[in-house]
């Protein structure tokens, strides 16, 4: 199946500014494309995802991806899906920020080879612009009428719009002309609100190369959930890509608890799985949901892609250890990224405790009485060991590198002391 079919057939293109021309292109020659990205974080999160994997689909058809992250733009702020002004950063900011970015990056794309990934920020050619410069050869081009007419601004003309976010999508256009003049880049990939952006791109390139259009722009649908909930929200917040901010195990998770009307599409969207091996994870999903069979192999491929091989396994052991209770042989560092958000307890490094004035210490049990009972029927576990004696204290021993004991009171509530 060739690349456009393969990208139809998993929902990927939203929309395409010429369609057989794209067609007709990509079936004779190998092209330069890329997408861009504005460091408002100092981390990708997973809702940017999609159009950098769609990217890494041309590149591994052959075609070579232009990696832009914008240092310039950043500056800016792009008024699309906003109701309000954007609050600038500072040039410091911006700059750590694309360092960041471009780090995640590199994770996800080839840069070595005939078809290696070329990283560019906008900030080199565009920072260092005159205002004159900027009206006169490419504020020229693009009536008002036009700029009024794209839904990102007119969305924002009754609640109002400075002149530095009107002319964001000017800014943008140059990107593409400037990649279309020194690199030979034929194509943008954005997502569906990208659309009114790359089209002033495609503008520019028209009015302003002699030899006339010879680019194309694709969007991508936005990522849903099947209950209409956003996708790559929890609790806790946005699922990002610095291990930091969301552990590998907590980014394992949210791709394993993924629901049974959502997984199939996730594994087209999102993983280089065969059309073979999806089709059949599609069966399981419906013939024996219960094994989640679906879900383990996108968590799996997910957090293999962007974490690692390493960080996969030590995802799965911590998943496998607080499923099954053996919480005493995961280290540490596991031990932080499993039991993060559970409730913690600091317990004095230097005294032994007995275990039932823990427990109350801890609000593990209301009270002594609860203890000695929750103790005596077998209801508390320390890292991973039942304890009925009412007399036990806790030693050295039961500190998992010095720093840790977990309790667990009955089969799913998880206490963590720190020392």
């Amino acid at each position: 199946m060739d690349l456009l079919k393969d990208l139809k057939w998993r929902g990927i293109i939203y929309q395409q500014t010429d369609e057989e021309g794209i067609k007709d292109t990509l079936s004779t020659e190998k092209i330069s494309l890329y997408c861009g990205m504005d460091p408002t974080a100092d981390s990708m999160h997973i809702g940017h995802l999609l159009p950098y994997l769609t990217l890494r689909r041309f590149q591994n058809a052959g075609h070579r991806p232009i990696v832009l992250v914008g240092g310039a733009t950043g500056l800016i702020g792009d008024p699309s899906g906003k109701s309000e002004e954007r609050k600038l950063q500072t040039i410091e900011d911006v700059q750590r920020n694309v360092q960041g970015l471009q780090k995640q990056l590199r994770q996800i794309f080839e840069f070595e080879g005939e078809n290696g990934a070329l990283m560019v920020n906008n900030y080199d050619w565009a920072g260092s612009m005159d205002i004159v410069t900027f009206l006169r050869d490419y504020g020229k081009h693009v009536g008002i009428n036009y700029m009024l007419a794209k839904d990102t601004i007119a969305s924002r003309l009754e609640t109002g719009i400075s002149f530095t976010e009107f002319t964001y999508t000017i800014l943008q256009g140059m990107d593409f002309v400037h990649l279309y003049d020194k690199h030979n880049c034929r194509m943008q990939i954005g997502g569906s609100d990208q659309w009114g952006n790359i089209t002033t791109g495609l503008e520019l390139i028209r009015k302003m190369m002699p030899e006339g259009p010879k680019a194309f722009g694709v969007t991508i649908p936005l990522v849903t959930k099947a209950d209409g909930t956003k996708f790559g929200k929890t609790e806790s917040g946005a699922v990002w890509l610095d291990p930091e901010k969301t552990s590998p195990y907590e980014f394992y998770q949210f791709w394993i608890n993924t629901a049974d009307a959502d997984v199939v599409k996730y594994l087209k969207f999102f993983t280089f799985l065969s059309h073979e091996e999806i089709e059949e994870l599609e069966r399981a999903v419906q013939e024996e949901p219960h094994l989640r069979k679906a879900q383990k192999a996108l968590a799996e491929e997910m957090t293999r892609l962007i974490h690692g091989e390493e960080s996969l396994e030590q995802a799965i052991k911590i998943s496998q250890a607080l499923f099954n209770g053996d919480v005493k042989n995961l280290t540490a560092s596991e031990i932080k990224q499993g039991f993060k958000d559970v409730p913690s307890f600091d317990a004095p490094a230097d005294e032994e405790a007995g275990l039932i004035d823990l427990l109350v210490a801890a609000k593990i049990s209301p009270s002594k009485r609860q203890a000695r009972e929750d103790v005596g029927n077998g209801a508390i576990s320390v890292n991973g060991e039942r304890v009925t004696d009412t007399n036990y204290a806790l030693s050295a021993a039961d500190r998992i590198e010095g720093q840790f004991t977990i309790i667990r009171r009955g089969k799913k509530k998880y206490y963590l002391i720190k020392y």
